[in-house]
């Protein structure tokens, strides 16, 4: 009987964590992060970007990548060569679209990102990390410490060591 009651609480848990982020959420942030939807190509907002600044987790704010990473990959959607810190995210193998790919989640909320593919560019690492903008919430340089980033500042205040 306490696992039926466990496994109801846990149901209804789950309902409240949805209704709650779709709320919190527009259609395709919930689509992409929690349906593993991808949004389209060049239409979304951060595949252009040229501000300084980090990219957080949409669903529960973790940093997840920095502009000093991010580059034009011409494939229409963020593009980086690494993460600020790899144990935020989780790869695993996806397999849908009759192809292998590497997903990649946010560890924290489990939030669909994207995929990384092995061509980026070599003297960076060769990782692509394709993210969909509509599973990041973008934090400019100068707003960092104000929201709540101020450890991140630096990234942007170290200098190139080429």
């Amino acid at each position: 009987m306490t696992n039926t009651n466990n496994r109801n609480r846990e149901d209804e848990k789950d309902k409240k964590d949805k209704k709650a982020l779709k709320e919190k959420l527009d259609k395709m942030q919930y689509y992409v992060t929690q349906e593993n939807g991808t949004e389209p190509p060049f239409k979304n907002e951060y595949y252009n970007n040229e501000r300084e600044g980090i990219y957080v987790d949409v669903v529960d704010g973790r940093p997840l990548f920095s502009t000093k990473d991010q580059y034009d990959a011409g494939c229409g959607w963020p593009s980086f060569t690494k993460p600020i810190d790899e144990g935020e995210l989780i790869e695993q193998e996806d397999r849908s679209l009759w192809m292998v790919r590497k997903e990649v989640r946010s560890k924290g909320a489990d939030s669909h990102l994207g995929h990384v593919f092995n061509d980026g560019p070599k003297e960076k690492g060769g990782l692509r990390y394709c993210i969909n903008s509509a599973a990041l919430r973008f934090i400019p340089v100068e707003d960092l410490e104000k929201e709540g980033y101020g450890d991140y500042k630096k990234l942007f205040e170290q200098k190139e060591a080429d």
